[in-house]
């Protein structure tokens, strides 16, 4: 589930963005408690890989995902 800025922050993403971010929330939904804590909220979970960062809580039971940020940089081409 995205909460705003996130929601907003994912609508703007391109496809391939959208991709990496898909990647991204499956590797995160695996396994949401192994994502280091956020620096300054611990609630919080900071997930940092390939140019994708998503911010994210989980719920009680740790089956639902609240995702509070996301960026994913531009793809970088190899020469």
């Amino acid at each position: 589930m995205f909460i705003e800025p996130a929601e907003t922050q994912a609508a703007a993403l391109t496809v391939e963005q959208s991709a990496r971010l898909d990647v991204a929330l499956g590797v995160i939904a695996g396994a949401p408690a192994e994502v280091k804590q956020h620096a300054t909220a611990s609630a919080l979970r900071d997930y940092r890989h390939d140019g994708v960062r998503v911010i994210f809580y989980a719920t009680a039971l740790g089956s639902i995902l609240i995702v509070t940020y996301v960026e994913v940089d531009e793809a970088v081409e190899s020469s």
